[in-house]
């Protein structure tokens, strides 16, 4: 057996012999006037502990309460565990198409739910967030806190929708900024897709970051109208604008080397996308940390430690008698 904080019982021992000494040394205020003998033939008696013996209960609860604060434990030597995961970056498009409502409540929301069943399908990795229209910009850093990227991403409402259009250049390099110096360069974006002419370059950006891209499309084929930020369809030329989901994204995806798929309501199909990820970069290890393996003993004496001062503190008396001991002092005196 061993003490993690040894140092801490040794200089609380200190303090502890010097109370213990002047409680043991120190007469309380009656015996300091009373003789002793006459104390004897005055005192009543009653069922609770002496005081030296009370005294004594409390002074070891004292001692093991010290002996728990220094923590003893039972050393079982060191163990190896491998961190295993993967880095990874969202990208949520935010662009003005994502107002439509085709998906309940809308693709921006709807897209927001399905980032974060994402994010719980993947507890141990390290993921980024960023989100992008005519630009990208970083939402979050690479963190394991799920918790806080999901504050963050709720954060992300119609506020952040940009009409003007979709640059997934601008996606792509954000990304690849992030994933600079991760083995695993996985970027998963949220998106109702894109034209042609956006998306012309983006094979070409992937391959030369060595990305590897996974696509999550939101919307459907049908469309919706797109809305202004009053709610009101956007018109060009007189005519309502009308956005399609475009899977054309999936097919890029699938040449770098990712997937892709459309996305639905329930968990499963964010969790068949983790299990993906995982599967085709084989959960490469992050790092290995040493641990020490031991058992913990400081709730025996600390258990210990409270049965005594129970017993210690049950044991006082619960009737002041020492005024009436003096007053019939002095009764005899006169």
């Amino acid at each position: 057996m061993e003490f993690v904080y040894p140092q801490f019982f040794w200089v609380m021992m200190v303090p502890f012999v010097i109370f213990v000494f002047l409680v043991v040394t120190n007469k309380d205020k009656v015996s300091r006037i009373f003789d002793e003998k006459v104390l004897e033939r005055l005192r009543v008696e009653s069922e609770a502990l002496p005081n030296y013996i009370r005294n004594i209960v409390l002074f070891l609860a004292i001692f093991f309460m010290l002996i728990a604060l220094a923590r003893p434990i039972i050393p079982r030597g060191e163990k190896t565990i491998e961190l295993k995961g993967l880095s990874a970056v969202i990208a949520i498009d935010i662009s003005g198409s994502m107002r439509s409502k085709d998906i309940y409540p809308n693709r921006l929301e709807f897209a927001k739910t399905k980032v974060k069943e994402l994010l719980d399908a993947m507890p141990t990795d390290d993921v980024a967030v960023t989100a992008f229209a005519h630009s990208a910009f970083i939402l979050s850093p690479f963190t394991s806190d799920k918790s806080t990227l999901k504050q963050l991403i709720d954060g992300v409402n119609e506020s952040y929708i940009n009409l003007v259009s979709t640059n997934f250049n601008s996606m792509v390099m954000v990304g690849a900024k992030l994933l600079k110096n991760k083995k695993q360069k996985v970027l998963i974006v949220f998106s109702d897709g894109g034209d042609k002419k956006a998306l012309e370059n983006l094979p070409k950006l992937l391959k030369e970051n060595k990305i590897t891209l996974y696509a999550v499309l939101i919307g459907t084929k049908k469309g919706a109208p797109v809305l202004d930020k009053d709610g009101k369809p956007l018109l060009k030329d007189g005519k309502i604008v009308i956005t399609q989901r475009d899977d054309e994204l999936i097919k890029i995806a699938k040449e770098s080397g990712g997937d892709g798929l459309v996305a639905g309501y329930g968990k499963a199909d964010m969790i068949a996308l983790a299990n993906k990820i995982h599967s085709d970069f084989h959960s490469r290890d992050r790092g290995k940390i040493k641990i020490k393996e031991q058992v913990e003993l400081f709730y025996y004496p600390l258990i210990l430690s409270v049965i005594l001062l129970l017993i210690g503190f049950s044991s006082i008396p619960r009737d002041k008698n020492w005024y009436k001991i003096w007053q019939k002092r002095r009764i005899w005196e006169l």
